[in-house]
């Protein structure tokens, strides 16, 4: 009993004399857990004495974002109207991410047609996520509404497109594609000017297509179009038009003014008809696949960096197309005018009759925007 008295004495002493030191001396030999701000503390000290506890850090430190890596396809050059578009999207879905969604721009048609893009797309594959697409490509994969924007002669003027474009009925039409159970939706409407007919011989007015063989890409408007115009629709992929041309396959195409000197058509058909028979619409579509593994943060980043693409697209098109009009005229192209599009239009009357049945109201609305 006396030892043990003794030893609580000495115990107790040596409290005393840290105390007296400034020294702590523990309460306990059990660490207590240690709170967050603790742990953040010890992770950011450089004394190479100090211990971390590997659990605690784990649990304090922010896991760093994952990236989204979507794959964008383009059939036409960089240089072009829309592939500057699809250039100036990528940057806004880019900046305003902060990095974390990344779009690979698969442009020149490296990932095939827009129809082998659509049926990639649709198919559900995964490895396209979004594309550009002419308005008109929906038509075979059951877009109604889309099939109005691509009618003969719907749209007098950019100005009358662009106020569809910016209208809430063009977001209907986006998101048409999605509810009809395709498998994709529409982010933004743009547009790369009249689509005009080139040829490689000779022509003068609308009766220089009697016999021709003009080709088409398997759309029934555009089928429509040409057969109206005395013409023969031959379905040619885009990827082999040029080849097509110039071995006789087809005497003759459609394409914007832009979209013609890019891809080099005017070597081989150099003479072009300014016709305008339809705008070149166009919009930027996403996998439904794709769209909902997006959080709604990130699903509002694509839509505002669409707008801003869209504003984009609206500004350059017309200088742009301008531009290259003035550059082929200086290449010695044959650049015919078009005076009167009255014949035009009676020749191609029936294919808008045909193809507004049950829609004439929607079609109406459009025709109101002028």
């Amino acid at each position: 009993m006396k030892k043990k008295f003794l030893a609580v004495l000495a115990s107790a002493a040596m409290v005393l004399s840290l105390a007296a030191c400034g020294v702590t001396a523990p309460e306990t030999t059990t660490a207590p857990a240690a709170d967050n701000s603790a742990a953040a503390t010890t992770t950011t000290t450089t004394d190479n004495t100090a211990t971390t506890d590997n659990t605690a850090t784990a649990e304090t430190t922010a896991p760093a974002a994952e990236t989204i890596v979507l794959t964008m396809a383009e059939v036409n050059p960089l240089d072009t109207i829309v592939g500057m578009t699809d250039q100036k999207f990528k940057e806004e879905v880019e900046a305003r991410s902060g990095g974390t969604i990344k779009i690979d721009l698969q442009a020149s048609g490296v990932l095939g047609s827009e129809n082998d893009v659509l049926d990639t797309m649709l198919g559900g594959g995964g490895t396209i996520d979004i594309s550009r697409i002419s308005a008109f490509a929906l038509t075979s994969y059951g877009g109604q509404k889309s099939m109005l924007l691509s009618l003969p002669y719907t749209f007098v003027s950019r100005d009358h497109f662009w106020n569809f474009a910016t209208s809430d009925l063009a977001q209907e039409f986006l998101l048409e594609p999605s509810e009809n159970g395709s498998g994709v939706r529409g982010l933004f409407y743009g547009e790369e000017g009249f689509r005009h007919f080139f040829t490689k011989a000779e022509i003068s007015d609308i009766n220089s297509f009697a016999g021709m063989k003009l080709r088409v890409s398997n759309d029934p408007i555009m089928n429509g179009l040409v057969e109206g115009l005395g013409a023969s629709p031959t379905v040619v992929s885009f990827g082999e038009l040029y080849s097509a041309l110039q071995s006789g396959v087809v005497d003759g195409a459609e394409q914007p003014i832009a979209n013609y000197k890019a891809n080099s058509f005017q070597e081989v058909a150099p003479y072009m008809i300014l016709d305008g028979h339809t705008l070149g619409a166009i919009q930027v579509v996403i996998t439904d696949d794709a769209w909902n593994k997006l959080s709604a943060d990130q699903q509002q980043i694509l839509v505002e960096a669409g707008k801003v693409a869209s504003a984009y697209n609206r500004t350059i098109s017309e200088d742009k197309e301008n531009e290259v009009l003035e550059a082929l005229k200086a290449e010695g192209i044959n650049i015919i005018e078009v005076t009167d599009k009255t014949p035009w239009q009676q020749a191609v009357k029936s294919v808008v009759d045909e193809n507004i049945k049950g829609q004439e109201d929607l079609y109406q609305q459009i025709l109101d925007m002028q």
